[in-house]
């Protein structure tokens, strides 16, 4: 499968979960506070690699599209209203290369829109009943709700990683802390739930390749924050050392960095972000730049890629040769290459 094709399929997907999303959201008196700023964000150019994920894992299996597309739906509904409420708790100010929503409407609007569409995403997941029956229909709400605990879990760790300052959060720390806010929810549950309404149980199986593929995404993900403009990432330059998010590439710092740089980093970012200046954002670039925290992390992302390739015989070994298995297997390049 050629980039074109992969981009193509990718397209495919996202495009079929389309209606379902916009069908979610109502209109009424309160759109303009409330479901207008909801549809506008869901129309926004993600990736919807979720879903992908989802219907390619269902149809890989010999699953039916039709089956897995409330399902599929119901996980982008639910990454986009994390994404609102992630945005407000890091202080993030571009999301998709626009304004976050808390910038554009304020923060009660903005907390508002994310817990409406988290309450959406049950009238999504209620779609199943008539099509998978009471017993799969439960068992799908089993996974969202284990993949909405773990993310929260994940996010809790984060923050109060930067609410106390830590600097001493390791490389296995990190690492712990992705497998629960990004490889579960992102990686891990939309193959388990595409394999469960292929007709499988054996969904343990994915595990070891879709964290690695997550692990993969999100460190290639925190290299690009550093490493690309604005308006080519879609979200704020440099806004992890913004907002003082813990990443591979600061614990890598930390651990290699001599005491006189590593004791001015904490203070750095011990300011609240407001009071955090550009030319202190710029130093620590530099910094993790010059001594190669930047291209460890990259090569660290290169080592899950390679090994999540290697992990994806033994997750889809009964799954038939097909498109939707070839998109797969090209999945784990994807995570890097876009964008490096």
């Amino acid at each position: 499968m050629t980039d074109t094709d992969f981009q193509a399929q990718l397209t495919h997907y996202k495009n079929s979960i389309r209606p379902l999303l916009l069908e979610a959201v109502p209109e009424s008196e309160t759109s303009p506070y409330l479901y207008g700023p909801a549809r506008d964000f869901l129309d926004q150019h993600g990736k919807g690699l979720r879903p992908a994920l989802c219907i390619a894992t269902c149809k890989a299996f010999g699953g039916d599209e039709k089956a897995a597309l409330p399902t599929a739906a119901a996980l982008e509904l639910l990454h986009n209203a994390l994404l609102v409420h992630d945005d407000i708790e890091d202080e993030s100010l571009e999301r998709r290369g626009q304004p976050t929503l808390h910038v554009r409407y304020g923060v009660p609007i903005a907390v508002n829109i994310g817990d409406a569409m988290n309450a959406l995403v049950l009238r999504v997941l209620m779609k199943n009943l008539e099509r998978l029956g009471p017993s799969l229909s439960w068992q799908v709400v089993a996974e969202f709700n284990h993949l909405l605990l773990q993310s929260l879990e994940g996010q809790a760790m984060e923050l109060g990683w930067i609410r106390d300052n830590a600097c001493d959060v390791s490389e296995g720390d990190y690492l712990g802390m992705i497998l629960k806010k990004t490889c579960w929810y992102s990686f891990i549950h939309p193959c388990r739930l595409g394999a469960l309404l292929a007709g499988r149980r054996d969904l343990e199986r994915f595990h070891a390749f879709a964290y690695l593929a997550g692990a993969a995404f999100q460190i290639q993900d925190d290299v690009l924050n550093l490493n690309s403009r604005s308006g080519a990432y879609g979200k704020e330059s440099c806004g992890d050392l913004w907002e003082g998010k813990r990443t591979l590439i600061l614990a890598r710092a930390f651990e290699t960095m001599p005491s006189n740089e590593r004791v001015r980093f904490q203070r750095v970012l011990a300011q609240p972000r407001s009071r955090r200046l550009e030319r202190d954002v710029d130093w620590m670039r530099s910094v993790l730049e010059q001594n190669g925290s930047i291209r460890y992390a990259q090569q660290v992302a290169a080592e899950f890629a390679k090994a999540a390739r290697e992990e994806f015989d033994k997750a889809f070994e009964s799954a038939p040769d097909g498109p939707d298995k070839h998109f797969l297997r090209q999945f784990a390049d994807f995570m890097v290459e876009r964008m490096a």
